[in-house]
């Protein structure tokens, strides 16, 4: 199927590794020029110059150092994609402190700072970058936003987790309901554990804490979804696309799940 994305513009947070950087690569894939937008420079350039050897030919890529904790950064941002793109057709917010790494705080444990900190990236941040693109989507009657979520919307064990990506579902959907009539879908998507190039390292550590094996661990984590494995940052990325394109129009204000299938839970 067409996803008719060929020849739009994308802007996509958090690009330089992850779930972003894999996002962006499957948008170049369908034809879409994309701003890059990152905290780290050097990541940054380093993320943009192996996405634009692989993106087809004509297909921008242009890498722009953004602190989503900054409104003044984010504005300049969306002013640069716009100058160098023409317009913005597509945003993926996927800028937040990575989940799952480490043993998240207990209640107990959770501090003013800790909290603001991670909302005002994440949360705000989302918020921001929305604000900022929104008016030129207005404008030609045409966007699609997708926000990277986290299924801790729908289970407990990290307060902070849970806060964050409630906050995000509750984001998208406000957005969509104000900016639909203008041509604009708003759509989360919530990923579980997800493999990254980070994740080696994560299950190492993992396994020399518990004493155990990698294949231990990773096999436990298996067992808690019902595809009996952790899901790929591509695996993810083919559902964002998905929702970035004029095809997706039946689907806006919702949270997609897409983390392989958590066992146990109802969520409707």
């Amino acid at each position: 199927m067409d996803l008719e994305l060929r020849g739009k513009r994308a802007v996509v947070t958090g690009a330089s590794r992850g779930i972003g950087r894999a996002v962006a690569a499957a948008l170049l894939r369908e034809g879409v020029s994309c701003v890059l937008g990152a905290r780290r420079e050097e990541p940054l350039r380093d993320a943009a110059s192996g996405l634009a050897a692989a993106a087809p030919e004509g297909v921008a890529v242009v890498p722009v150092v953004v602190d989503t904790g900054s409104e003044a950064s984010i504005t300049a941002f969306v002013d640069a994609a716009v100058a160098a793109l023409g317009g913005v057709d597509i945003l993926v917010n996927a800028a937040a402190a990575p989940s799952g790494q480490q043993a998240p705080p207990k209640v107990v444990e959770v501090t003013g700072p800790r909290f603001y900190a991670d909302f005002d990236v994440k949360v705000l941040g989302y918020l921001r970058t929305i604000a900022a693109v929104a008016p030129h989507m207005a404008a030609q009657r045409f966007g699609r936003i997708v926000n990277v979520d986290g299924l801790g919307t729908r289970m407990t064990g990290s307060v902070m987790g849970s806060m964050r990506n409630a906050a995000v579902a509750a984001l998208t959907k406000n957005a969509a309901d104000e900016l639909g009539g203008a041509g604009i879908t708003v759509t989360a998507v919530s990923p579980g554990m997800v493999r990254t190039e980070a994740t080696p390292g994560v299950l190492a550590a993992r396994a020399a804490a518990a004493g155990t094996t990698v294949a231990d661990i990773e096999a436990a984590i298996g067992e808690g979804y019902a595809i009996g494995r952790m899901v790929t940052a591509e695996e993810v990325a083919w559902v964002v696309t998905m929702l970035a394109s004029p095809r997706s129009i039946a689907i806006t204000g919702d949270v997609v799940a897409c983390g392989g299938g958590v066992k146990g839970s109802i969520y409707y």
